[in-house]
């Protein structure tokens, strides 16, 4: 399960939310090749060998330097994407994360952060998948 399937990409997210129940999103780099400038949870390829659990709290020390713990898988997402000039198939595994450090630190100077509660997750331009990213963890949190 861990290779590569030629035109399949494995991906893991972290769905972080505080003990306020806000969730963290990140506005990617204006330099991104792949959706600039959208505001989403951290999440990105995983690495060979790697569990998505892994994978998820690594993308997660990547791209905010937060430290976090997994409580739970909450779903899967899938995408289609183009990779010089072939169409991927990207499956994603979400994961609800708990965070163990506060300090975050993009590794961009163009990016943005923001902690938001449910009802603020509006306030940004978060696109509708990685806003169902999030409702599938906090769908599981709240049932």
């Amino acid at each position: 399960m861990d290779l590569e399937i030629p035109g399949e990409r494995r991906l893991a997210a972290a769905v972080v939310m505080d003990e306020r129940e806000r969730v963290l999103l990140v506005r990617r780099s204006e330099r991104e090749r792949f959706l600039p400038r959208v505001w989403g949870v951290p999440c990105g390829k995983l690495e060979p060998g790697e569990t998505p659990a892994d994978g998820a709290l690594r993308e997660l020390k990547e791209e905010t330097g937060l430290l976090g713990e997994v409580v739970r898988r909450v779903g899967e997402s899938s995408f289609v994407s183009e990779y010089r000039g072939h169409e991927v198939k990207n499956w994603q595994d979400n994961f609800l994360v708990r965070p163990l450090t506060q300090v975050v630190t993009l590794p961009e100077p163009d990016q943005a952060h923001a902690w938001l509660a449910l009802d603020e997750l509006s306030r940004v331009d978060i696109d509708d998948y990685n806003l169902d990213v999030v409702r599938q963890a906090v769908t599981r949190t709240s049932s």
